[in-house]
């Protein structure tokens, strides 16, 4: 590239820069958001703008900060904005969904029933949205008939999660068989999703988990190391490790090791809050 055209381009930039309503914020809001900052990624955004952009992102930072209320009215305004973005519908559904959860009994029925509407609006939006087709099949496996849950229901959704993520539907498979307590079952299916994605980390991490719940320490410690060997560095193995070792009152002193890792890692959103490593950590006397 000449001088002359990096020149021009910086012009350019500072320019568009100069434009009334031209912020960089909300890139550095999202940033911020997917390194688990979210007080400061609030502080950069502008909780007055229409943008259903922005409304989203604030949702989904008070979703973090477990302020429900705040998280579902900035959500609503993102789909009211956007009504036909299944991301935005289905984030809409897990602010319900945890609004019931943290609610009085009477007022929890509505929220439920607001979450599961919204979770079958997003799958309705986007019928390949695995996320969205995730929480559905959450919704229906965990609420009771009554609220518009059950077992048929979620497999249901497992065929349709089938054509878009197969491990994925081995894996929501296995959760139905947990839930039914046939463990066989269940191990066969994880067993199934891992072969159709060996590098899925947290299949690998609930296998262990149940392998370990069962009894079958040495299989689970073998599985664990398969996981680690396909992602040395994933804060969550470090998190799920720990938790089996406590689970089972061994190892503590490396259990303590790597929770006193995982706080001090670098997590993303999509990893657990640290708030839970914090939690385990008291369990063995390292906080």
């Amino acid at each position: 590239m000449s001088q002359d055209i990096r020149v021009r381009i910086l012009v350019g930039a500072l320019a568009l820069a100069s434009l009334p309503g031209f912020s960089a914020a909300p890139n550095r809001a999202e940033e911020l958001y997917t390194h688990t900052d979210y007080e400061r990624s609030i502080a950069l955004l502008d909780k007055q703008s229409t943008d259903p952009a922005v409304q989203f992102l604030l949702g989904r930072d008070y979703f973090m900060l477990a302020d429900f209320k705040k998280a579902s009215g900035f959500l609503e305004k993102a789909v009211q904005g956007c009504p036909q973005n299944a991301e935005y519908t289905d984030w809409l559904g897990r602010a319900y969904g945890r609004r019931a959860e943290t609610s009085n009994p009477l007022s929890a029925i509505g929220w439920a029933s607001k979450a599961r509407q919204a979770f079958e609006q997003s799958v309705a939006l986007d019928p390949r949205n695995s996320d969205a087709l995730d929480d559905l099949f959450d919704y229906y496996l965990e609420a009771p008939g009554f609220m518009g849950g059950g077992y048929d229901k979620a497999l249901g959704v497992t065929a349709k999660m089938a054509a878009v993520d197969p491990a994925q539907a081995y894996f929501q498979r296995s959760k139905v068989a947990q839930k039914k307590k046939e463990y066989h079952d269940a191990e066969r299916e994880l067993r199934q999703s891992i072969a159709a994605a060996p590098r899925s980390v947290g299949h690998l991490i609930e296998l262990a988990k149940l392998l370990a719940s069962q009894g079958h320490v040495s299989e689970s410690d073998s599985v664990l190391s398969q996981a680690r060997q396909t992602a040395p560095n994933s804060p969550r193995l470090w998190l799920a490790t720990a938790g089996i070792y406590i689970q089972q009152k061994r190892n503590l002193d490396e259990a303590k090791e790597l929770l006193v890792k995982y706080v001090q890692a670098p997590v993303t959103a999509d990893d657990p809050p640290k708030q839970e490593a914090v939690r385990l950590l008291r369990q063995v006397g390292g906080a």
